[in-house]
C-alpha cells in the first residue's frame, strides 16, 4: 500500500474498514454462539483498521475540506456533488455578472447615443479626453 499517495491509502484503508464493519453488522444480526470467534475476528480486525488509519493521519494533515462536505454527508448526499455544487453556483454566478455586465454595456450604448443627441459639442470634447474618437 506504501507505493499509492496518502489520499490513496487513507482511502483503501478507510474502504476496508467499512466492508469489515459491514461484515461484522451481518454476523451480529443473526449471531449464533459458533460463530463468536469470527466475531472476535473481525473485532480484532475492527482495532487493527483504526490502528492503520490513526498511522495514516499524520500524512493528511495538510489536506483541508470545506465544512460544506460534511454538511452534505451529513445530509445523506454524496459528497463528491459538493464540487458539481459549487461548479453550478459560480456559473450560476458568473451568467448572473455577464448580464449585468451586458445590461450595463447596453445603457452606456444608449446614453451615450441620446447625449450625441442632446449635448453634441460637449460629448465631442468628453471623447477628446478619453481618446474614444
Amino acid at each position: 500500500m506504501d507505493c499509492k499517495n496518502p489520499l490513496e491509502n487513507l482511502e483503501t484503508n478507510l474502504e476496508m474498514f467499512i466492508e469489515n464493519v459491514r461484515q461484522i453488522r451481518i454476523i451480529v444480526s443473526d449471531f449464533q454462539a459458533q460463530g463468536q470467534n469470527v466475531l472476535n475476528q473481525k473485532i480484532q480486525g475492527l482495532v487493527t483498521g483504526l490502528q492503520e488509519i490513526d498511522k495514516l493521519k499524520s500524512q493528511v494533515q495538510n489536506v483541508h475540506v470545506p465544512f460544506e462536505v460534511f454538511d452534505y454527508i451529513d445530509q445523506g448526499k454524496n459528497p463528491q456533488l459538493y464540487t458539481k455544487d459549487c461548479i453550478d453556483k459560480a456559473r450560476s454566478k458568473n451568467e448572473e455578472v455577464k448580464g449585468k455586465i451586458d445590461a450595463y454595456r447596453k445603457f452606456k450604448a444608449n446614453m451615450m447615443l441620446e447625449l450625441q443627441k442632446t449635448f453634441p459639442n460637449e460629448l465631442n470634447k468628453y471623447r477628446a479626453l478619453r481618446g474614444d474618437e
